[in-house]
C-alpha cells in the first residue's frame, strides 16, 4: 500500500510541475512570438512580401522561441512547485510516506531526462527544419504586396538594385509621372521616365506597363537615350532585400555534422570545402550551433538539481528565505552561463570539448552534494 501511495504522490507532484511548465511555456512563448511578429512586419511594409508569407514565416519561428525559453521556464516551474508544496506542508507527505530525499532526487533526474530528450529533439530536428522552411518561403516569395508599397512622392527601394519614384498615384495600380532607376550587375544604370505606369501583379505577370516616356542608359560615362510610346518593365527578376541565403542555424543537423566532422576533425578540407557552407569561418559557427543543439539541453539537469537543494531547507528554518533566494539566483546564473558558454564554444575545438564536458561535471558534483546532504539529514 505504501509503494502504491508513493507512486501516486510522485505522479501528482510531477504532473503539477508539467502542467505549470506547459502553461508558462505556452504563455511566455505566445508573448515573445507576438513581439517578434510585430518586428517581422518589415517583411510586408518594407520588403514587399505578402501577408501569407509573413504569417507562415512568423509561425515557423515558434519552435525556435520555445526552445530558447524552455530552460528558464523549466527551472522556474520546478522552483515554484517545490516552494508551493513546502508552503502548503505538502512536502511533509513525501517524508511521512517514507520517501527519502535520495529517492526524490533520482525521480527528479528521471523526469528531467524526459524533458531533456524532448528539448534535444526540438533543437536537433524540429527547429532547424522549421527555420529552413521559413527561409524557403522568403526565397520563393514574389513581392505580392508590392502595390501597397508604392506611394506618391516617395522613393521606393524595396527590391534590390531598383528604385522607383512616382509623382502621383491615380489608383491602386496606375501611376502618373513614374521614374525608375535600374542598376545592373555590370555597373551600368538604366533610368526610365514614363508619363503613365500601370502595375500588372498576378500569377502570370509581374511588370510595369509604361507609356509615353524615355529610357536613358549610362555605361562607363557613355549616355544613350531614346523615347518610347509603350514598353513593359519586367519586375519578376528583381529580388527582395530580405536575406534569402540559408543561415547555419537553418541547416539540418546531419549536414552540419558531416561538414564539421570531415572538414574540421578529419581535416579533409579540399574535399569538403564550400565557399558558403563549409569553410574555416563556417566551421566556427557550426561549432556553436552543434553545441547549442547537443549540449545545451543537458543544462536542464543542472537546473533541476539546483532546485532540488530546496528539499533540505524547511520553512520553519530561519534562513529558509535566504536559502530560496540563493537557489533561485544560482539557477539564473546557470541559465546565463549556458548562453555564455554557447557563444564561447566557437573559439576552438579544445574550448568546445571543455564546455561540452562541463555540464556533465557540474551535474555530477551537484548530485553528490545532494546525496551527501541526504546522508547528513538521515544521520540527524
Amino acid at each position: 500500500m505504501i509503494e502504491f501511495n508513493k507512486k501516486l504522490i510522485f505522479e501528482k507532484f510531477f504532473k503539477d510541475i508539467f502542467n505549470f511548465f506547459i502553461l508558462m511555456l505556452g504563455s511566455v512563448s505566445l508573448i515573445v512570438w507576438v513581439i517578434q511578429a510585430v518586428n517581422f512586419l518589415d517583411f510586408v511594409t518594407e520588403d514587399g512580401h505578402g501577408l501569407l508569407i509573413y504569417f507562415k514565416y512568423t509561425i515557423l519561428n515558434l519552435p525556435k522561441i520555445i526552445s530558447r525559453i524552455t530552460p528558464i521556464i523549466f527551472f522556474i516551474s520546478i522552483f515554484y512547485i517545490i516552494n508551493k508544496y513546502e508552503d502548503n506542508n505538502e512536502m511533509k507527505i513525501f517524508w511521512l510516506t517514507g520517501i527519502q530525499r535520495k529517492e526524490f532526487i533520482k525521480k527528479m533526474i528521471n523526469f528531467t531526462l524526459m524533458i531533456t530528450i524532448v528539448l534535444s529533439i526540438l533543437q536537433i530536428f524540429l527547429v532547424p527544419n522549421s527555420q529552413y522552411k521559413a527561409r524557403t518561403y522568403i526565397q520563393d516569395s514574389n513581392i505580392d504586396f508590392f502595390p501597397s508599397l508604392i506611394k506618391a512622392n516617395k522613393f521606393i527601394d524595396t527590391v534590390k538594385d531598383l528604385t522607383i519614384y512616382i509623382d502621383e498615384k491615380i489608383d491602386e495600380s496606375t501611376y502618373k509621372n513614374i521614374f525608375l532607376k535600374d542598376v545592373k550587375k555590370d555597373g551600368s544604370t538604366k533610368i526610365i521616365y514614363a508619363r503613365i505606369g500601370e502595375l500588372i501583379n498576378n500569377e502570370n505577370e509581374r511588370s510595369l506597363r509604361l507609356s509615353e516616356g524615355k529610357i536613358i542608359n549610362v555605361n562607363n560615362n557613355n549616355i544613350t537615350e531614346f523615347d518610347f510610346k509603350k514598353t513593359n518593365f519586367d519586375l519578376s527578376n528583381y529580388l527582395t532585400k530580405s536575406i534569402i541565403d540559408f543561415k547555419i542555424q537553418e541547416k539540418s543537423t546531419s549536414s552540419l555534422v558531416d561538414c564539421y566532422l570531415n572538414y574540421s576533425i578529419l581535416d579533409k578540407k579540399e574535399q569538403y570545402y564550400d565557399v558558403l557552407n563549409c569553410n574555416d569561418t563556417a566551421s566556427k559557427e557550426i561549432q556553436v550551433e552543434l553545441y547549442k543543439r547537443f549540449i545545451k539541453p543537458i543544462f536542464l539537469i543542472i537546473l533541476a538539481l539546483t532546485s532540488s537543494f530546496l528539499l533540505f531547507s524547511s520553512k520553519e528554518n530561519n534562513s529558509h528565505k535566504k536559502h530560496r533566494v540563493l537557489i533561485f539566483f544560482s539557477g539564473i546564473i546557470f541559465v546565463i552561463f549556458s548562453e555564455f558558454s554557447n557563444s564561447l564554444s566557437g573559439q576552438s575545438i579544445f574550448i568546445l570539448l571543455i564546455l561540452s564536458i562541463m555540464p556533465i561535471i557540474i551535474s555530477l558534483i551537484q548530485y553528490f552534494l545532494l546525496i551527501r546532504e541526504n546522508g547528513l539529514q538521515i544521520s540527524k
